[in-house]
């Protein structure tokens, strides 16, 4: 199973939306909910990895 990082991402910055008091609870839980969406935006952008297929070396010389 896969993660939705879009999804997810879209429930922490509604999540961060919510907190805007000025006290420093909210304060802090936005400085580590930034933290959060900048991990998933990267996490959700991510280009997988990919094979890298060898070719046989008879081949590579007739090139």
């Amino acid at each position: 199973m896969s993660s939705d990082f879009s999804a997810a991402r879209i429930h922490l910055e509604r999540a961060y939306h919510y907190l805007r008091g000025n006290d420093e609870t909210s304060r802090s839980a936005c400085e580590a909910l930034d933290l959060l969406i900048e991990t998933v935006a990267e996490a959700q952008h991510r280009r997988p990895e990919t094979a890298v297929l060898e070719f046989p070396q008879a081949m590579m010389r007739q090139l």
